[in-house]
């Protein structure tokens, strides 16, 4: 079956961009205190659930910063070149090449998923599949948090980035309230969701979200 062609752009630019990526964007201690903050509320919810899967990890700091707040977590990225630099700054973690639309994981298996930045690049008419797919890993109880640029339905096309590297990939900045409706659509519960307004270097609004599978689960979101 052919690949898709987004998912061959975004993973031929970030090939191209790894190590420059890895140069230039923060690791989470260099995140703003609500960004931090949201990445602890998440860990505290899943740490006694079971696995977590990185999705778009990178680099693997976040995936790192997971494990270091006491969650069983692995990374997962299209990007070749970034999980082996993942694999090299961070031997005793587990990270993987993959999709995000096909995981090699069971149904079922996660306690929770963190998507950290990396659905923007998917076409909005993907993202059903792709909230369905993490839905599919998910325990029953278990939790997403996805967290990404969000804007009023701007698509932007840059031709380079991160020092000037040829990229292809293009960026969807859906409103937040159309990414708590596809959330929602997949079967997941939006209990959370926060909207930061550009501050400091920042250009762009970012949403961050809580999700959670219940269907099968006893317990309360």
């Amino acid at each position: 079956m052919t690949e898709p062609s987004h998912l061959t752009a975004v993973r031929e630019s970030y090939d191209t961009v790894a190590a420059e990526y890895a140069r230039r964007v923060p690791a989470p201690a260099g995140l703003d205190p609500v960004s931090r903050a949201m990445l602890a509320a998440f860990a505290e919810l899943v740490r006694p659930l079971g696995p977590v899967a990185d999705l778009g990890c990178g680099p693997g700091r976040v995936t790192a910063h997971l494990v270091a707040l006491g969650v069983r977590a692995f990374g997962v990225d299209l990007s070749p070149r970034m999980v082996e630099l993942a694999r090299a700054a961070h031997p005793e973690l587990r990270f993987t090449t993959g999709s995000m639309t096909a995981l090699d994981i069971p149904a079922g298996e996660l306690g929770g998923v963190l998507a950290y930045y990396s659905t923007h690049h998917t076409p909005p008419r993907h993202l059903p599949a792709v909230f369905a797919e993490i839905h599919r890993t998910l325990a029953p109880g278990g939790v997403l948090m996805p967290a990404g640029h969000v804007g009023d339905g701007e698509r932007l096309n840059p031709t380079s980035a991160y020092g000037d590297h040829p990229v292809s990939y293009t960026s969807y900045l859906l409103p937040p309230d159309r990414i708590a409706e596809l959330l929602e659509e997949a079967g997941l519960v939006v209990t959370t969701r926060l909207v930061q307004e550009p501050e400091g270097a920042s250009k762009r609004r970012s949403g961050t979200f809580l999700a959670y599978r219940t269907d099968g689960w006893r317990g309360t979101a």
